[in-house]
């Protein structure tokens, strides 16, 4: 019997792996499941993803709390999207007809979140704008921390903040995925810089680059007698009032993370404690966007920004990755290696 031609093309694989959920809940909710992949529309760019990382916004959106997220991204009795995941980094697998910047082969990195999710899998879809070309000098797991807690650490610092070379900036949540990024971004931009972190996190904040760091379980850093022009919050354990002694009086508070009761008393009562205080309390509403997506990769090429990875996961270990994140003891970031 002849052997199979070699030139005989094999059938196109149209099916991937993927974390689904089909309701909102505890880690429990997701499984790994064989799913189709993605078409590609004219605008679309598909992505073989290599990496992609967990944040904040992803057990928020998986337990859909507070109510406010079901909200904005759809889906009030069940989640509008079966797969969650915002932070990927990969190789560009194919692109629609209408794509100009990317072609097969590319590595890129982006984020998901205002184009459908998808990145927890092993293809995700995604227009070419929510992606940029990866740092060459990272791997796809150190790419894949960047979009969504670089971006957030950038914007509240340099759009939100207004932060000016020669400030002082306090970051709170120093040793978190946000906090690790806005101590090297609020350095890059040449400000001064204290990081509040716990005792076994203080060692890993000092070599980000923080010019003072501070443990909060041995200092109240409201009442260790220093002022900052900026205050970056990405814990929110405390009312933003109690940090407002220490503000310059120009001095601004953001918001970015933590408890959801006072990162939302923030966002609702930070206009009038402004007006009252008159000092500026904001909270952050991150934009994806490539041009940012672009200063990142910038920074890290440059050596200014060089992510922390605490622990790696596989695909199918999703739901323990997810875990560890909600215990707050990470250090940096937690990624998935697809």
């Amino acid at each position: 019997m002849p052997a199979p031609s070699s030139t005989v093309p094999l059938p196109e694989v149209r099916t991937m792996k993927a974390i689904v959920q089909s309701e909102y809940g505890s880690p429990d909710v997701l499984s790994l499941a064989e799913v189709e992949r993605p078409l590609v529309p004219d605008d679309g760019v598909l992505v073989k993803v290599h990496a992609a990382s967990v944040d904040a916004g992803v057990w928020h959106l998986m337990r859909g709390t507070p109510f406010l997220i079901r909200l904005v991204f759809g889906g009030l009795s069940k989640p509008k999207h079966a797969i969650l995941g915002s932070a990927i980094a990969g190789r560009v697998e194919a692109v629609g007809t209408a794509v100009t910047q990317f072609q097969p082969g590319d590595e890129v990195f982006g984020d998901l979140s205002e184009s459908g999710f998808g990145g927890f899998a092993e293809y995700a879809c995604a227009p070419e704008e929510a992606l940029a070309p990866k740092p060459g000098n990272l791997s796809f797991e150190a790419a894949a921390t960047l979009p969504v807690s670089g971006l957030a650490a950038l914007q509240a610092l340099r759009d939100v903040g207004q932060l000016q070379a020669g400030q002082k900036v306090l970051v709170l949540g120093a040793s978190g995925g946000v906090g690790s990024f806005a101590v090297q971004i609020a350095k890059a931009l040449g400000a001064d810089v204290t990081g509040v972190a716990s005792t076994h996190k203080v060692e890993m904040v000092a070599k980000l680059g923080a010019d003072y760091v501070i443990d909060y379980t041995q200092t109240d850093v409201t009442l260790a007698g220093k002022q900052y022009d900026l205050i970056l919050d990405a814990a929110a354990f405390r009312p933003f009032s109690a940090y407002l002694p220490i503000l310059t009086p120009t001095g601004t508070y953001v918001a970015v993370g933590g408890s959801t009761g006072d990162f939302l008393r923030a966002m609702v009562l930070g206009s009038f404690a402004s007006k009252a205080a008159g000092k500026q309390v904001k909270s952050l509403e991150s934009k994806p966007n490539q041009a940012d997506l672009m200063t990142l990769k910038e920074l890290a090429e440059a050596g200014k920004l060089i992510p922390f990875i605490d622990r790696t996961f596989s695909l199918g270990e999703v739901p323990t990755a997810i875990c560890y994140l909600e215990d707050r003891s990470v250090k940096g970031k937690v990624t998935i290696r697809v």
